[in-house]
C-alpha cells in the first residue's frame, strides 16, 4: 500500500477545505433537487430509489433494496407499505420458497418509475454542466478511487 498522504492537517482542517464536506455538500443539493422533482411524479426521495431498482431488475425483494441502498429493512418495509398503498408495488409470495416475498411493480408503478431515469438523468447532466468528456471520466475514476480508499480502511479496521 502507499504512504498515506498528509493534505490535511489537524490544525488547518474546516469544512470550507475538506473534501468530505463538499461531497456530502454535493449529495445534500442533488438529494434536494431530485426530491423536488420526484415529487411532481407523486415520488419522495425514498420512495424513487425502490421503483428504480425494482424496475432495473436490481433487486427483487426488500432484503435487496436494504442491502442495495444501505437502508435497514425495517425503513425499507415502511416505504415499499407506502409504495403499495399508492398502487406502484405489489408482493408476491414465491412458490418456491414461501418464506420469500417478491416485489413487483403493478403497471401503474411500470408507468410512474419509467419516468425515474429520466428525472435522474437530467438532474445528473445539469450537475455537469460545463464539464468535458474527460473531466467526467476523471471525476467519476477519482471519486470510485476515494470510495475505494475508505472502503479498504474500513474493511481493515473490521478485519479481527
Amino acid at each position: 500500500m502507499t504512504d498515506t498522504p498528509d493534505f490535511y492537517q489537524a490544525d488547518a482542517v474546516r469544512p470550507g477545505n475538506s473534501v468530505g464536506y463538499t461531497i456530502n455538500r454535493l449529495a445534500h443539493a442533488l438529494a434536494l433537487e431530485l426530491d423536488r422533482r420526484m415529487s411532481a411524479i407523486g415520488l419522495t426521495d425514498a420512495q424513487w430509489k425502490p421503483l428504480l431498482l425494482l424496475r432495473q431488475g436490481t433487486c427483487i425483494t426488500a432484503a435487496d433494496i436494504a442491502r442495495h441502498a444501505c437502508h435497514d429493512t425495517g425503513a425499507v418495509t415502511r416505504v415499499l407499505d407506502r409504495l403499495e398503498a399508492k398502487g406502484l408495488v405489489q408482493r408476491i409470495r414465491s412458490e418456491s420458497d414461501r418464506r420469500v416475498i417478491k416485489l413487483e411493480l403493478t403497471p401503474e408503478g411500470e408507468k410512474i418509475s419509467a419516468e425515474v431515469p429520466v428525472i435522474l438523468s437530467e438532474v445528473l447532466n445539469l450537475m455537469l454542466t460545463g464539464f468535458s468528456t474527460e473531466e467526467f471520466a476523471l471525476v467519476s475514476a477519482l471519486l470510485k478511487r476515494m470510495l475505494g480508499n475508505i472502503q479498504s480502511i474500513s474493511k481493515e479496521s473490521a478485519a479481527p
